[in-house]
């Protein structure tokens, strides 16, 4: 089943960034997914590439921002 892979691919990926807790927020309407490793979040700054925006507090990656969601 091609889900199976893609949550077990998900999963691995989300392991290597040392998250102990994930939270998802979907935006239907602007299709843009929200991940965050910790909440709050607390965002000091924000660095774009693409489709994401990545989250840091000070040098800590707090949460991605996923833009197009539905189209990856």
């Amino acid at each position: 089943m091609a889900e199976t892979a893609a949550i077990l691919e998900s999963a691995a990926s989300f392991l290597k960034l040392g998250a102990k807790r994930l939270w998802f927020d979907y935006d239907e309407e602007a299709d843009v997914l929200y991940v965050s490793f910790r909440r709050p979040q607390q965002a000091s700054n924000s660095r774009m590439e693409g489709d994401l925006i990545y989250h840091y507090h000070d040098k800590e990656l707090v949460g991605v921002t996923i833009l197009h969601a539905s189209e990856i």
